[in-house]
This record gives C-alpha cells, structure tokens and sequence, in this order.
C-alpha cells in the first residue's frame, strides 16, 4: 500500500455525500479498511432523523457484501471501534448548509473537516429539470459554500462525468469548464436565468393545474430541450457541467480537485473483484442481451467504450485527496477512464459477451437455456430506425388497423406493443450519444498523479491501482464482470 498516501488519512475528519451510491460506498470501504485510524467520517445521507440516517446506513452501505472483507478483516470488537468513527448525518445537498438544523452540530462539524468529498448526483440521462439543477447544478454550489466554512478544510474533492464533454469527437483534454461557456456556441449560458426559466415553467404548470405525471413529463422535456439549446446531449451531463462552472467561479482559494470518471463497472479487485450495485450504462444492454431481448442495437463496432472498474475510480479519489489538501488555490481535472491507455470497442464487449453467454447460457422461466445469437448491429440512428419500422412498426400499423375493423379482437396488444416500442426508441436515443461516441479522454494529470503513486512506494503501490493498462480486458469481461453482473441480477 502507498504508505505516504494511507497514512496522510490518520486522524483526519472527513465527510462524504452521495452515500449509500455505488462509489461513494466504495471510497467509503476502501478509506475504512486501508486506514482505521481516520478520527472521523461524516456520511451525509437523504433522511428525515438521526435514526433512520443510521437504518439506511446500516442496511443500505455496512450489511452489503461490499463489506464483506472489511467484517472479516476487523472481527467484530475492533469493526465496533471504527464504527464509532462513522456518522451517518441525514442531509439533503440541494439545500443551503446541506440542510442540516442542528446548529451545534454545524459548528461542531466546521470547526472539525478537513476534507470534503461530494459524490452525491442524480445520474437520470433525462433528469426532471429542476431535480437535475437543484442536485447537480447548485447541490455542488451549497457543498462548496458548507467547505467553504471549515475552517480547518484542505480541500474539496467532487466527482462529476468524463462525458460533460457532450459528444465532441478526438483528444478530449482534462480542462475546466469557464463560467456561461457552452458546447455550440450558441449565446452565452447564464445559469441564474436557466433557474428562473425553470420555476417559471413550474409555476405555469401548477397554474394549469396539470397533474404530477405532466409535470414531471414537462420538466424532463424542458431539461432535455435546454440541454440540447446549449449543446449537451442531455440533463444529465448539462446539469453537472453547470456545477463544474459554479464551483470553478465561487472556489475562491479552497483547493479543488474534479475527478470525472467515465463509465463505471464492477470492481477488477478491491475489495474482491466482480461486485455491482445497479446496472449503469453498458450492463442494461449486457443483460438484455444475456436474456435473449436484444435481436438489434444501434452502436459503431470501432467506438471506444470508456469502461472503467469502480475500484480504481476510487483509488484514483484516495490519491488525489493526498496530493492536493492544503495546496492553497490550486484546481484540478482528472479524467479516470481508459480510452486513451487501454481501449476496448463495442465490437470486442459483444464478441466477449456473445462467447460468454453462448458458454454459458442464461436459464429462461421454462428451465431451458435461452440461446443467443450475435444480434444485428447498426451504427447510425438512420439505419436503425429504418430497422424498426421494417421489423416493427409496419406490423405494428397492421395491428392497429386489425384494432379498428376488429375492436373486440386482442384490443390492449397494439397499445401494449406501440408503448413498448417507443420506450425502446426513447432509451435507444438516450444512449446513442454514448454507442456512437467518438471521443478518447486525454489523461495527462491522472497518468502524472500514477507516477507519483509509484515514486512513493514501488514495492507496494498495488493496493492504490488505477492503471487500466493493467486490466485484461477479456478476462476482466468474461470473468470478472459480466458473472458479477449476472448475480447481482439474480439476487436482485
């Protein structure tokens, strides 16, 4: 283990939003079994109390596998030790002082942090646009103004996306975002006015008295349609690249580190390789594939997938929290990805995945295995819809006309297909930004940062791996990956 890097952890008071996510739970695990000795960890939580903060704690981060080696490892009288360390604060970041009431415990929680790592985000592609702004936009804004009055904070560390880059093709530089600067030029971008058009449109709304699921439908299409006015593909990366832009204008001199990982997967081996929570952005389509319902995607063969295992997002967190607390004005982009050190193409995921699910196949209701074929791939929108309408759409128009001479005959089947249908086009151009992507992410200052991992301690900087030269991809896809997958799917 880096020593330099465990050790500077040594009674520090840290606090991390954003659990119980996937890789704030990973940093987590990861800080509590490689330094024990931390003084203290504030985990803010979305809860009403201190005691169902603690319950969620308990049953959604700590009774998870995740922590499996760190049980074992401790034994139970030492693992009671560092529990005490632990507090699970229930807190809200899309509220001012992150909405917590106690005034005592405010003051006791300034006057003591020293690190602060915000890891909270909601990752909807198409986002409500006012949950997106309230949580990725200006939560990051009210986690900077909390750091802003520790008074012995070293630095903020926050995680955003690779992919606030929209979908520009080529080297994509590791650089920060300036204030009001957007993807096409058009205008300039006043993130003051983006809220105030979106409590407008949510006032209209109300004022129409339109129902919950209008509302919600209005302000996913008004993300969608401002996100898209600006040049990003959807809420989701227009949202956090707004919070990048605040927290680069209002950082004053509080060190700033952005690490903006590409797509996570399962751990390669920390704390034991394979484990998953939830199906992020590859692992839906895996699955489906895995289950027989993917005949035909749309996806360009030779586009680099950016995968990267969760692990080492975390690890690269641990180290950069080393290297910068204290470094008085300093900010920092890492892009933490593999597209530019070890590339992996969506044809290569799914000759792996059609060689792993042909060995080993699936089991469908009836007990048999469900065979898979290799499926059609398609690499532009044009061709896929064209697809669609050849295998479904015209079939579908007979059904509908059937519907109307025949309205007795198997009326709800044409509804049920067309809702079907539309739902596959909607996710289809959620992620064709992503199947068709074109970019590679330039990691310059994570390679520099993997030096100095290795000048530290070279006979045991294993422990602290975020080199994806060292995955093997086949055998980390085949054996590591898509099995953890498969049984977080089972179990779940």
């Amino acid at each position: 283990m880096d020593s330099k890097c465990v050790q500077f952890f040594q009674n520090k008071t840290i606090l991390v939003t954003g659990v119980p996510g996937f890789l704030a739970k990973v940093f987590l695990e990861k800080i509590l079994r490689v330094q024990p000795d931390v003084k203290r960890l504030y985990l803010l939580l979305r809860s009403t109390d201190n005691e169902s903060a603690m319950e969620r704690f308990r049953t959604e981060v700590l009774e998870k596998d995740l922590f499996r080696v760190l049980r074992n490892d401790l034994g139970d009288a030492n693992l009671k030790i560092v529990l005490k360390k632990v507090v699970p604060i229930p807190g809200d970041i899309s509220v001012v002082n992150l909405g917590l009431k106690d005034s005592d415990l405010l003051q006791h929680m300034w006057n003591e942090i020293e690190i602060i790592v915000n890891v909270a985000a909601t990752t909807n592609f198409d986002e409500r646009y006012d949950v997106g702004l309230s949580i990725n936009t200006f939560g990051p804004l009210n986690v900077l103004n909390f750091a802003k009055k520790c008074v012995k904070g070293q630095l903020l560390l926050h995680v955003s996306t690779a992919y606030v880059c929209g979908e520009k093709p080529g080297i994509l530089p590791e650089k920060t975002f300036k204030m009001g600067e957007t993807l096409n030029s058009n205008g300039k971008l006043v993130i003051e006015t983006e809220m105030e058009l979106m409590k407008q449109k949510l006032k209209e709304l109300q004022k129409q008295e339109c129902s919950e699921e209008e509302i919600a439908q209005s302000m996913k299409d008004l993300g969608m349609s401002r996100a898209t006015l600006h040049g990003w593909p959807n809420t989701y990366v227009f949202t956090k690249s707004m919070g990048e832009m605040l927290l680069g204008n209002h950082r004053e001199n509080l060190p700033l580190v952005i690490i903006r990982p590409t797509m996570i997967t399962s751990t390669f081996s920390e704390p034991f390789p394979g484990w998953i929570e939830g199906l992020r952005t590859i692992d839906s389509v895996i699955v489906a594939y895995g289950k027989g319902r993917l005949k035909c995607f749309l996806a360009d063969s030779n586009s680099v997938l950016d995968l990267i295992p969760v692990d080492m997002v975390a690890n690269a967190m641990v180290m950069a929290v080393a290297i910068h607390a204290g470094k008085s004005g300093s900010q920092d982009v890492y892009h933490v990805g593999s597209s530019c050190k070890n590339p992996i193409t969506f044809g290569q995921l799914h000759d792996l995945a059609a060689r792993y699910f042909t060995k080993s196949p699936l089991v469908g209701r009836d007990g048999s295995p469900i065979i898979v074929s290799k499926g059609t791939i398609l690499s532009t929108m044009s061709q896929f819809s064209f697809y669609m309408t050849l295998r479904y759409k015209l079939p579908l128009q007979m059904l509908r006309l059937i519907n109307i001479v025949y309205p007795w005959w198997n009326g709800n089947k044409y509804k049920d297909i067309d809702r079907k249908i539309k739902l596959a086009m909607r996710l289809v151009d959620l992620y064709r930004p992503y199947v068709l992507f074109k970019g590679i992410f330039d990691d310059m200052n994570t390679e520099r940062m993997r030096l100095k991992r290795q000048d530290i301690n070279k006979e045991i900087s294993g422990s602290l791996e975020f080199d994806p030269k060292s995955i093997d991809w086949e055998d980390y896809i085949t054996n590591i990956h898509i099995p953890g997958l498969i049984s977080y799917v089972l179990q779940n």
